[in-house]
């Protein structure tokens, strides 16, 4: 009678050991991801990414250098990035000088793309970057959340500094005499003024509704004023 060489069947005893091992990795494993979500959540709480927000000379790249000294935190000035990428002769700078050489003002997917490719410049271990001089409309600010939220990131305030505009005017004709700017004569001035209040004091009331509006009076001496910034950013 010819011999059936049946499967090896596992024993009681190995079952519970398989079934050991199983749950084993299946906690290891789960409890791995767990710690990764736990990284990426304490990594988004400590990158504070600032949107600082004001009127042409109201102090901002002044306290952006306080800020930076202060919190070592990256900083993101429109003006500054694109005149790089236009020197480097990078593709995306070709593109921005082709708009600005024929008067036309860049794109918004256009500056974003250039702000992200910064952004991503200082890899996933920065502190946080201040954003000064973007967003200056709610279609860019959308478009700067957006950006940040697929990188898992996000903006943490906006920080507003108020002058009134009586000083505005002052600080800007000084500095005007002082650098021999041609544009920050008073009849440009008030050309500047008009166009932020019309164009982009209306995010003051969208990072409002967002929770991130943070107002400083931005009139008084830069110590008082850092010491309010710093109030803000301290508790978020």
């Amino acid at each position: 009678m010819r011999q059936i060489k049946l499967p090896h069947l596992p024993s009681d005893i190995e079952v519970q050991q398989k079934d050991l091992m199983t749950d084993l990795w299946y906690k290891w494993d789960k409890g791995k991801e767990i710690k990764v979500q736990q990284n990426k959540q304490e990594t988004r709480i400590q990158m504070k990414n600032i949107v600082i927000f004001g009127a042409p000379g109201s102090g901002k790249g002044t306290q952006s250098d306080l800020m930076i000294q202060h919190y070592g935190l990256e900083h993101i000035s429109t003006g500054d990035v694109l005149r790089s990428e236009i020197k480097k002769g990078t593709e995306l700078g070709k593109l921005a000088a082709s708009y600005i050489d024929g008067g036309n003002l860049i794109p918004d997917d256009l500056m974003i793309s250039i702000l992200a490719k910064v952004y991503d410049g200082y890899g996933r271990g920065h502190k946080g970057v201040i954003f000064d001089g973007y967003p200056r409309t709610i279609t860019q600010a959308e478009a700067l959340e957006k950006m940040l939220n697929e990188r898992g990131d996000r903006v943490a305030a906006m920080i507003e500094l108020d002058v009134p505009e009586d000083e505005l005017m002052q600080r800007l004709i000084k500095r005007g005499k002082e650098s021999g700017r041609a544009d920050d004569n008073e009849e440009t001035i008030k050309k500047r003024l008009v166009i932020y209040h019309q164009q982009t004091q209306p995010l003051i009331e969208w990072y409002k509704n967002e929770g991130l509006h943070h107002h400083i009076n931005g009139h008084g001496t830069l110590e008082r004023i850092f010491s309010d910034i710093r109030k803000v950013i301290d508790n978020l």
